[in-house]
C-alpha cells in the first residue's frame, strides 16, 4: 500500500504528475482538509481538482464520503484517475466538464465543497454557493490578491458565516549542492465560510 496511515499529508512526490497542471503542497492540503471539517459521509464537490491531491486525502480520510472531482481537461480527469487508483481509493466520481456549466448535472448535492480554481471565480462561487446544502462548508483556495479579494467580497456578498482567512508560512528543507537550506513553499490563501 502505498500510503498505509491514518492520516492525511502524502507526500508531493508520492502522486503522478503532469507538466503544467497544478498540485497543491502537502502543507497547504492539511490546511485546507481542516477548513473543510469533514464529517463521515459528507458530499464533497472539488472544483478544479487538478492532480487530484484533495480527492485521493479526502478519500482515504473518509471512506463513507462520497467526492466528486470535476475537471475540464480529459487528460486531467484521466489524471486525477491514475491518482485514485494509485492509493486505492474508491469513493470518489471524476466528472469531466466546463464550471459553471456542468454543475446541474453533479449528483448528490454537496455540504462540502472545495474551490480550487476557475475563472470567473466569483460567479463560480455564487453558482456553487447555491447548490450547498444548508450548514454547508465551501473552501477555496487563493494564489493571487485579485482572487483573494473577489472570493472574500463573493463570501460577503453571499452572507457567509465565520469567514476564515489563512494564510499559511510553510518553509522545506532543501538540499542544494553541498548545503542545505530552508525554501519558502509558494504563499496560499484558504478562505471558508457556511452557509445558514
Amino acid at each position: 500500500m502505498l500510503w498505509p496511515y491514518k492520516t492525511p499529508g502524502i507526500p508531493d512526490n508520492l502522486f503522478a504528475r503532469l507538466p503544467g497542471i497544478p498540485l497543491s503542497k502537502r502543507e497547504v492540503r492539511l490546511l485546507l482538509i481542516s477548513a473543510l471539517r469533514l464529517k463521515q459521509n459528507s458530499v464533497v464537490w472539488d472544483i478544479g481538482a487538478g492532480t487530484g491531491t484533495i480527492p485521493v486525502e479526502l478519500g482515504l480520510l473518509c471512506p463513507d464520503s462520497q467526492i466528486i472531482a470535476v475537471e475540464r481537461d480529459e487528460e486531467v480527469v484521466s489524471l486525477i484517475g491514475q491518482n485514485c487508483d494509485r492509493f486505492g481509493v474508491k469513493n470518489v466520481k471524476i466528472f469531466e466538464g466546463q464550471v459553471p456549466n456542468c454543475l446541474n448535472e453533479l449528483d448528490p448535492l454537496p455540504d462540502r465543497i472545495c474551490l480550487e480554481g476557475g475563472k470567473p471565480i466569483k460567479d463560480i462561487l455564487t453558482e456553487l454557493w447555491q447548490r450547498l446544502k444548508p450548514e454547508g462548508r465551501l473552501v477555496a483556495t487563493a494564489s493571487n490578491l485579485e482572487n483573494l479579494y473577489l472570493i472574500s467580497e463573493g463570501l460577503s456578498a453571499l452572507q457567509a458565516r465565520n469567514i476564515e482567512v489563512v494564510q499559511g508560512g510553510v518553509n522545506r528543507l532543501e538540499t542544494r549542492g553541498i548545503s542545505q537550506t530552508l525554501a519558502a513553499v509558494d504563499p496560499i490563501f484558504i478562505l471558508s465560510g457556511e452557509k445558514f
